[in-house]
């Protein structure tokens, strides 16, 4: 998921943007770098940064969706959690350039996190099948980071499978209808071959979702009852020409850029 649409403002009353966050589900970046926090600090006179100064303006509301939201402190954690706000983690973003959110201390505040991808920019592979296992191993490195000692359960395989299911349902206000095979709700499936070299031996199911699975283990998708993808081919696209447009595509953006990437190995 990328959490790139971001609150509109169109010079609306602050009462009047705050009806508009009631009316349904909105997704904004939120305390992404240090950088950000500091501006907002200046220009908007808050004691520490962006989700202190939501909170002043009563922006925070139990349908925003935070992305990211790293540099926060306990505080502001606190803030977050009465205002029922949602926050996506994106690991391989977080590790690439952004920093270590406070995970395991938001779910015990009671916020519900879930997993994303963010955009390409930041994170050349997107697949949430290898979010999972960094999700689990960047909190537990940030748990001896910031305590000092190991902790193996800082954010167990079980929390990790919930943050991209159901919990991801919540974040999108969705879970009346997806986020868990459940009768009424939609026929949303995942077909796993676990006899693929990577999850073998399997001892624990839901560990080896997390830590051992990788995306050629999943071989059918079904989304609300219909085939996406079965037996590893996709069925409503032609894969091979979206995967050539966007070679061609791609190359047509550089040239218009004026973008020359040095060759720096040879191909044959």
């Amino acid at each position: 998921m990328d959490a790139g649409e971001g609150f509109r403002h169109h010079g609306c009353k602050r009462s009047s943007t705050i009806n508009i966050i009631k009316a349904d589900g909105r997704i904004r970046h939120v305390a992404e770098i240090p950088y950000e926090n500091q501006l907002v600090m200046d220009t908007r006179k808050a004691n520490h940064g962006t989700v202190t100064h939501l909170e002043k303006i009563e922006f925070l509301q139990n349908n925003l969706l935070a992305a990211h939201t790293i540099w926060v402190n306990n505080t502001e954690i606190g803030f977050l959690s009465r205002a029922g706000v949602k926050v996506s983690h994106c690991p391989a973003a977080a590790m690439r350039m952004l920093g270590f959110a406070p995970i395991r201390e938001m779910l015990d505040a009671g916020i519900c996190v879930s997993l994303g991808t963010d955009g390409a920019p930041s994170n050349n592979r997107m697949s949430i099948v290898d979010e999972m296992y960094l999700a689990s191993l960047i909190n537990k490195g940030r748990e001896v980071y910031a305590n000092g000692t190991t902790d193996p359960t800082a954010l167990p395989a079980e929390t990790v499978l919930r943050m991209v299911t159901i919990n991801g349902a919540k974040s999108v206000l969705w879970d009346d209808e997806i986020g868990s095979l459940e009768v009424g709700k939609k026929a949303d499936m995942v077909v796993i071959n676990p006899s693929f070299w990577t999850m073998v031996p399997i001892h624990d199911w839901i560990s080896s979702l997390v830590y051992c699975m990788r995306t050629e283990n999943v071989v059918s998708v079904i989304c609300n009852g219909l085939w996406i993808m079965k037996d590893k081919k996709i069925l409503n696209i032609n894969e091979e020409d979206v995967i050539s447009m966007a070679q061609q595509a791609s190359s047509e953006l550089l040239k218009r850029a004026g973008i020359i990437i040095p060759k720096r190995m040879n191909i044959l």
